[in-house]
């Protein structure tokens, strides 16, 4: 009798390849697809965040029938970080009891004495005010203020970030972390504080705020060898009467090798400091930033300040009504060879026109 043999069946090391080989290409077919729909995702986020903002902002107004202030607080007489804030607490401070952040806002009214016994003024220190064990206020982390598309690695040592900025308009500065810097912005300090009547352009056709990336890191002056331009803001006398000349500071990705640049924006999210908190509607979003002067710090006094972000191809703004609009890359810009004005239409195209409160312009976003 004969026994007759089955043979077992199974993969060919040929048939295995082939598998897997084909997975390999669903899956890098599939997963542009997949990181693009978590983009998508975190932009629909980072737009809730400066939506709660907008909401926020139209709260404070009804409130105090007046727009909260760009950067404001109390005074200071003695030592300059401790008996007062200076009148350089950002904006980002007033809007806290407006999105949910009211423990933290009673704290900072009531004044405390930290660890090693300093005395710390209600209303708290200075926004700069980072001397260790640091203030806790000051150091926490706000959720609403990041965008998770931004590199951004949040609270880090005594000092907290933020991805968003308040717009300046097409104002270039000189003299923006005054008192009484009168900006074409909507924002006014904290001897100009304005309210909606001041927006004369209309509060759907006026940018309040807006993105920029976070540059890496908390860096004084330094020379560029091979950075990524992204968030960081480089120093460029000509750019105060021609901003255009700003961009002959990047190739390509990256800042041209030899220039100075710093990287101030977010590193200290309670500081008014234009550099740290805000931007200005010249330069197109994504484009490179520069200052006039090369002060090492977050002081210097004028500049163009470009919005962005890491959302392809552009960045969200909020308009002063509140609502939330992704503005491209290629936005129209005018004439960046122009010196900005103090009065009238502005000379940076629709961009400059969308960032002015009062500028008598009739361009829409639509």
């Amino acid at each position: 009798m004969q026994r007759s043999s089955r043979r077992r069946g199974g993969f060919t090391l040929v048939e295995l390849l082939v598998v897997i080989a084909i997975i390999g290409v669903m899956v890098g077919l599939l997963l542009p697809a997949v990181q693009a729909a978590r983009e998508a995702a975190r932009r629909m986020q980072c737009s809730n965040h400066l939506k709660q903002m907008g909401l926020a902002i139209h709260n404070y107004e009804s409130t105090y029938k007046q727009l909260l202030p760009r950067r404001g607080g109390s005074g200071g007489i003695g030592n300059p970080r401790i008996d007062g804030n200076f009148r350089r607490v950002s904006g980002f401070i007033w809007m806290l009891p407006f999105i949910e952040q009211t423990a933290l806002t009673e704290r900072i009214a009531a004044g405390e004495t930290l660890s090693d016994g300093t005395v710390i003024a209600p209303g708290g220190p200075a926004g700069w005010f980072t001397t260790n064990p640091g203030y806790d206020p000051w150091k926490t982390q706000i959720p609403t203020y990041l965008c998770p598309s931004d590199l951004n690695p949040g609270q880090r040592g005594n000092t907290a970030g933020n991805s968003y900025a308040f717009s300046l308009g097409d104002s270039m500065g000189t003299n923006w972390n005054t008192n009484d810097y009168n900006s074409r912005g909507p924002w006014g300090s904290s001897h100009r504080v304005r309210g909606f009547r001041d927006t004369t352009d209309g509060l759907s056709n006026t940018i309040a705020m807006s993105e920029r990336p976070w540059p890496g890191g908390n860096i004084g002056l330094t020379t560029a060898a091979g950075q990524l331009y992204r968030g960081v803001t480089v120093v460029h006398p000509a750019v105060l009467t021609s901003p255009a000349t700003c961009l002959t500071n990047v190739t390509g990705q990256q800042l041209v090798p030899g220039v100075q640049f710093k990287a101030r924006f977010s590193s200290i999210w309670t500081d008014a400091q234009a550099e740290v908190v805000c931007f200005n509607t010249v330069l197109a979003p994504n484009s490179v930033s520069c200052v006039g002067d090369a002060s090492t710090t977050a002081d210097s006094t004028g500049g163009a300040l470009s919005a962005g972000s890491f959302h392809p191809g552009g960045v969200n703004v909020m308009m002063l009504d509140g609502s939330v609009r992704f503005i491209s890359d290629n936005i129209n810009t005018g004439n960046t060879s122009l010196p900005p004005v103090a009065g009238g239409p502005s000379p940076y195209g629709v961009w400059g026109a969308l960032g002015s409160a009062s500028g008598g312009e009739t361009v829409t976003l639509d």
